[in-house]
This record gives structure tokens, sequence and C-alpha cells, in this order.
């Protein structure tokens, strides 16, 4: 596995690739890896030549400093896991690195209603950050394919809205979340959970599960009134919001239509730690 610290020196690396006419899979990450990159690695390479990982703690999509603070940091791990994986090249780059021309300057689109819900409603500037960054990664990059987890389901939706918006010519995968055991969705922040946290968490996975198998005989509101008192019942869970929007442009559902292609979302608290996932209901 080779190893870039440097934005020029891995575009002029992958710019020699290109030009052998390779195809390259791109899989951006902030690291503290667990199976579900691993997942992620394992499809781009089924589907390419070369496959590329970042580990990049992206600062200007995180609207709390201390959840900044906190983020996993496991970099030892993280190698061996991508290097087990059979990782071709891995772009560990600095923060100066990245943005080069400060914090504050990088490409912008108008991501309107997918903004104003859920995740862009609770973390507000989170996705200008999201853009931002993997902007700035797939300019230097410049993958064929780009790889990114179901479980940050709004996060897929915006860079996709952003690679059409910004012209790029890149297809962009989505990968079904991977779940433990328990149905918890595997994340970077699990491993900031104790072991009583990460049992007690598993009852997001249920409450979805609940809200999924009910919610056209009850009613959505119903539905998720009950899914929300289920989760809030075991502390020190609490729930920031638990909602059923379309899955294509994640707008709320007025009607309950057996046609439309629903998903339910949630964030919930569990202690310190913010965890979100959803599940598709239709």
């Amino acid at each position: 596995m080779l190893i870039f610290t440097k934005a020029l020196e891995i575009a002029d690396f992958l710019a020699i690739q290109r030009n052998s006419a390779l195809k390259l899979g791109f899989v951006p990450t902030m690291g503290a890896l667990h199976n579900g990159h691993i997942a992620l690695v394992e499809k781009a390479k089924r589907e390419n030549d070369l496959v590329i990982v970042s580990i990049f703690v992206n600062p200007t999509q995180f609207n709390n400093p201390e959840d900044l603070k906190n983020y996993p940091k496991t970099p030892e791990a993280d190698h061996k896991m991508l290097d087990a994986a059979g990782t071709d090249i891995l772009f560990q780059p600095t923060v100066d690195e990245v943005y080069n021309h400060g914090l504050k300057e990088g490409k912008e689109i108008d991501l309107g209603k997918l903004e104003r819900v859920m995740e862009g409603a609770h973390r507000p500037g989170h996705f200008k950050g999201v853009v931002q960054v993997v902007a700035r990664l797939f300019d230097i990059v410049r993958p064929d394919r780009a790889y990114f987890g179901e479980k940050d389901f709004q996060q897929l939706a915006v860079i996709r809205k952003m690679t059409s918006d910004l012209n790029y010519n890149i297809e962009i995968i989505g990968c079904e979340t991977i779940r433990e055991k328990s149905g918890l969705a595997m994340s970077s922040r699990n491993l900031r959970l104790s072991e009583e946290e990460r049992k007690i968490a598993t009852q997001i996975y249920k409450a979805m599960e609940y809200v999924r198998d009910n919610w056209k005989t009850l009613g959505q509101q119903e539905a998720l009134k009950n899914a929300i008192e289920r989760i809030n019942s075991h502390p020190p869970l609490k729930v920031e919001y638990l909602e059923i929007a379309d899955a294509k442009d994640l707008q709320p559902i007025v009607l309950s239509d057996k046609k439309v292609n629903a998903r339910v979302f949630a964030a919930v608290f569990c202690g310190g730690v913010r965890l979100i996932d959803n599940l598709d209901i239709s």
C-alpha cells in the first residue's frame, strides 16, 4: 500500500495511472475504520483497477468543536485494516494540505431543501463543509467512481447533487449500511460507547424496524410517536429526531402512499455520543 500525504504528489502519481487507462475507485473516510469502511473498499476493488482511500478528519463539517475534538483516531489500526483489505493507495493529508487557501474558501452549491431537513436543520453548516472537502478531494484524486455508505444517507444525497451541479464526471456509488449482529449500524463513533451503551444503542434499530412494520397501519405520526417513546425509555438514549421522508428528495411524506420510496431517519444521543441511522421502510 502506497501512502501519500501531499496533494500534488498523489495527483501526479494518479495522472500517470489514469493515462494508462486504469480505472480509479475512491473511498473517502475520516478514519477510525470499521468493517463498514472495508466493505466499501472491497466493492471498489471489484469494480476498479486501483483503489484509493483517504483518511481526513474534516474540521469544516463539525458545527460542534467538542465533537471534532473527541472524534476517534486510530491510525495504526486503520493502516493495518486497509493493507489487509488490499488498498492500493492511502491519502492521509493534513488540514493545511487540503485547505491550502484557508478553511473558509472552497466550492459551494445551493443545496436547497436538502440543507433544511434532518441533519441540515440540526447541524448548521455541516453540509457546506462536506461539499468543501469532498470537492477538494475529488479535484485531487479525480476518480472514476467514489463509494459512500448509506448510513449517511442524507450526505450521500448531498454528494450526488454536488457531483451533478459541479459537473464532475464521477459515478457515485451508494453502499448498503453494514450492521453489527445486534442491528447497530457500524460507525466510527461507536468507539466512544461503553459496552453497556452499545447494547442499549441497539434500541435505535429496533425502533426503526417498529416504524417499518407499523407506519402504514397505525399512521406515520402514531408509529413515530411510539418509536420515540420506546427509544427514550432506555436511558441514556435521547431522540433528537425520528422522521419518515421520501428517499428521492428527503422531504417529509404527507400521506401514506404505498408507492413512495420511504425511509425512516434517526438521530439519537447515547450519552454524549450522537448516532445517526436510517432504514428503508417502503
